[in-house]
């Protein structure tokens, strides 16, 4: 932290802001901006396999990009993804793109999806991410003399065969940050090579407990917060003891370079910090974010969807300190930035990616309406389409938003939720094709048949998904079937496994429904004017909101008989 004064950084935001105000201030040809970003886009890859495919050559409009290019999900540039994993780029990209690495996400069948994360790619991405922070630290200038404690990935886990690394890109960021800004930054990055959520945990949550001036904790996920400071709680005996003798516990596997990283960062026994944590379990009888670091500033944390839920948690574990939303962000991209804290609604990024938009009711049908975000209504909700420099046009990603108002002519957006068929209550983005396969599966493994049953989400402390069933097995065998369905779903949903493995989520649990449960729903949702009895579809997994705390009901009921 003192390598680079606080005037220095003082300096470099100021000039950094001016970037921001014309950021800002470019909202006012949000429409010219889009049409642009999106031609750029175009000639850059027009002779990409995919582009003299689709006669990029010929796009001069964007009415000529939609006549060419249809909507299209992840399953359509699979094959052409596939050609850049074995070492052809130009299955995708032009002669002047670099791919960097693969960002892994769930994909909507069982294999996991493999984001390009080209050269061009990451400097969009980078540049969105900046405006958010500009923003944040604009508001919150006094971060500039304190720590960050961001939790990243590693970018670089494996290998594909073309000897592209595939990861997560918050490692890549991470690993590129320049300098100055590197320098607020407690954790190295040696720690993104550490395996395994509670090795990590614990390791960055040691480094970063010496330091009392943490002034803003970065992560996605909610969850991941909560079970840090009750690490932080749990482990309260180990992790002072470490801070005073200066040692990182051998009880965490850490990989022996890396452990020579901490030791060579490391300032040698601190008793003065180790007693100043002793004091704060002494007068609290716990050890807490809140009470440790004291002087934050602010939390970054996903704030929208089915999370709010945890944020009551999030504050009671981390005091006072204001909330700010990261925007809406995937692998796929980054597209939206608050501006202020305490809001879920943030600017779309309407100079990185082209976007379009589905309004809900007609999602899914052969000819919807289709707007850009200049067309957008306040108060609207919307399906959001993307076209990057990952090679993916007219993506859907099946998020839902809605139109909060508008800077200039850029919208601002609040996230909803996953489209009808997914859940997503951590991060796991579990599909219904993907529950269909895991259980059916499971049923295999375990010699029982069942046609019909319901995966319902239980939001809480930890989430976790109940299985309803109307058949009766004896306790032995229930438990075989959620192991064998907790498994499976592992399989399936790489994000489902992390979020298990990493304890935010616990395992599946299965619970008798009574007899006739699933006739009364079908007679229920079939028995309206209009109604076509055969076009019924079964919800295999209750996504939607209502039906969700309808079957939560149910459950609930049943579980208690």
């Amino acid at each position: 932290m003192h390598s680079i004064s606080h005037y220095v950084r003082l300096g470099y935001l100021q000039w950094r802001l001016r970037r921001l105000k014309r950021y800002l201030h470019g909202t006012a040809d949000c429409q010219a901006v889009q049409r642009g970003r999106l031609m750029e886009k175009i000639r850059l890859n027009q002779d990409s396999q995919f582009g003299r495919e689709h006669g990029f050559e010929k796009i001069r409009s964007v009415e000529d990009f939609r006549a060419r290019v249809p909507i299209a999900n992840y399953e359509t540039y699979r094959p052409y993804i596939e050609q850049v994993k074995n070492g052809n780029p130009g299955a995708l990209f032009g002669p002047d793109t670099k791919v960097l690495m693969f960002s892994m996400t769930s994909g909507t069948t069982s294999e996991s999806k493999y984001v390009p994360i080209t050269n061009h790619f990451f400097e969009e991405y980078r540049r969105s991410w900046n405006y958010w922070g500009l923003a944040t630290y604009r508001d919150h200038n006094d971060l500039l003399s304190k720590h960050t404690l961001t939790l990243a990935s590693d970018w670089d886990q494996f290998r594909t065969a073309g000897g592209i690394p595939c990861g997560s890109i918050s490692g890549l960021a991470a690993e590129t940050r320049p300098r100055i800004t590197n320098s607020l930054f407690i954790l190295p990055n040696a720690l993104l090579k550490v395996k395994g959520t509670e090795n990590k945990q614990y390791a960055s949550l040691r480094v970063a407990i010496e330091s009392p001036r943490v002034g803003m904790i970065v992560t996605a996920n909610p969850l991941t917060l909560m079970h840090l400071a009750r690490m932080a709680d749990e482990q309260k005996e180990r992790l002072i003891r470490d801070v005073h003798d200066g040692t990182l516990s051998d009880h965490v596997d850490v990989p022996a370079d890396v452990r020579a990283v901490l030791k060579q960062r490391g300032k040698g026994p601190n008793r003065k910090r180790a007693k100043e944590l002793d004091a704060v379990v002494e007068r609290t009888g716990h050890l807490y974010p809140k009470d440790f670091w004291p002087g934050l500033s602010v939390v970054s944390v996903w704030m929208g969807g089915s999370v709010a839920a945890y944020l009551p948690s999030v504050r009671q574990y981390f005091g006072g300190a204001p909330l700010r939303d990261h925007g809406l962000s995937a692998s796929e991209g980054h597209m939206t930035s608050p501006m202020q804290d305490e809001s879920c609604a943030g600017l779309l990024d309407y100079e990185s990616h082209f976007f379009e938009f589905i309004p809900t009711e007609e999602h899914g049908t052969p000819n919807p309406t289709v707007l850009e975000a200049h067309e957008l209504e306040e108060g609207q909700e919307y399906f959001l389409l993307m076209s990057t420099l990952s090679g993916l046009y007219r993506y859907d990603i099946h998020d839902v938003v809605r139109c909060d108002g508008f800077l200039g002519q850029c919208p601002r957006l609040t996230f909803l939720n996953k489209g009808a068929h997914y859940s997503s209550m951590t991060g796991e983005k579990l599909s219904e094709l993907q529950v269909t396969q895991a259980v059916g599966q499971a049923f295999q493994d375990c010699g029982v048949l069942i046609d019909h049953y319901s995966l319902v989400p239980v939001p809480g402390d930890p989430a976790y998904y109940r299985l309803l069933i109307e058949e009766r097995f004896d306790a032995e065998k229930v438990r075989e079937i959620a192991a064998r369905v907790d498994q499976r779903l592992s399989e399936v949903n790489c994000e489902y496994d992390d979020r298990l493995q990493g304890h935010r989520m616990a395992g599946v649990t299965v619970v008798r429904v009574p007899e006739g449960t699933w006739a009364e729903h079908r007679q229920i949702q079939t028995s309206g004017e209009g109604n076509d009895t055969y076009a019924y579809k079964h919800p295999f997994l209750a996504a939607k909101q209502e039906l969700a705390e309808k079957f939560r009901a149910l459950s609930d009921t049943a579980a208690s008989d």
